[in-house]
């Protein structure tokens, strides 16, 4: 099923179970795929459905760490459960020892042993995890510290 259709029909059980905020952010999630659909003129792969998943999140990520910082955590808390609950659309999570196996069988294959060219491993790392969720910032600094 694809992930719009997914949504929809969660919106509807939500509507049903007169939850609010879970509708509200199911809304968003909506909105954010039919833009996208809107834009492009090929028809949405996973991929790209993945891609504005992740933009969700880091948006929610961000915003929640502005509030905290403004003293707002009611706020706060609104933009984390909105962020746990998109991110409940994403593929299960790579674990440290996935990552931490990608990472050393990148940097074999690849034969990097500078920092210099640590996008070839981080290329090569993430072509390993095709499939898993991964945070690309938490990747680069494992990445980083394989390489110094």
């Amino acid at each position: 099923m694809p992930l719009i259709d997914q949504v929809q029909k969660d919106m509807v059980a939500a509507m049903k179970s007169k939850a609010e905020a879970r509708l509200s952010a199911l809304r968003m999630i909506k909105a954010a795929l039919m833009k996208l659909k809107v834009d492009s003129p090929k028809p949405l792969d996973e991929a790209a459905e993945m891609q504005v998943l992740k933009q969700l999140i880091k948006q929610r990520q961000d915003a929640s760490e502005m509030f905290r910082k403004a003293g707002r955590a009611e706020q706060a808390d609104k933009e984390d459960a909105e962020r746990v609950l998109i991110e409940s659309y994403l593929p299960a999570g790579a674990s440290e020892e996935e990552i931490d196996r990608a990472v050393a069988e990148a940097m074999a294959e690849t034969g990097v042993t500078s920092q210099k060219q640590m996008g070839v491993v981080m290329k090569a790392t993430q072509a390993k995890l095709k499939g898993k969720t991964v945070d690309g910032k938490a990747l680069s600094e494992k990445v980083r510290s394989k390489l110094s």
